[in-house]
This record gives structure tokens, sequence and C-alpha cells, in this order.
């Protein structure tokens, strides 16, 4: 399943915020250096959607704000 993200990195709390289905908007401590904001970014899909970090991968938007991500749940 593909999920439809929009990432603020760096900012000083940190919250995952449903939009709509599939849709979220992430805020991050993370900062968008060295891969930081997009780890963490996984991190907060798979608690989302209880799956294992691993099977969460950035399929679009790596160096983007907007990202889309895939979600391989067995």
């Amino acid at each position: 399943m593909y999920v439809k993200v929009h990432v603020y990195a760096g900012m000083k709390k940190e919250q995952r915020i449903e939009i709509e289905k599939d849709t979220y908007e992430i805020i991050t401590k993370a900062p968008a250096l060295q891969n930081a904001a997009n780890i963490r970014v996984r991190e907060l899909i798979a608690e989302a959607y209880e799956v294992p970090i691993k099977e969460v991968r950035i399929v679009t938007g790596h160096h983007h704000p907007s990202k889309i991500l895939e979600v391989i749940s067995k």
C-alpha cells in the first residue's frame, strides 16, 4: 500500500497527523541532514501501521518534504 506524507523536519516537537486515509503530515525533531528525517518518518509510519521499519520504504521524495512511502504488509 502507498502512503502520502508531507514532512516538517527540524521542529521542536514530534507529531503524526492523519489528514485522510493513507495521507499523513509528520512533524519531526530530526534534522533534514544525513537521512535522519527520512529514517524517523519511516519509524513513525511503521508505528502507525504496526509493521517493522524494514517493511516501509520511500518510493519518491528522498530529498523533498512531500514523499510517497510503500508499506509492505504480510
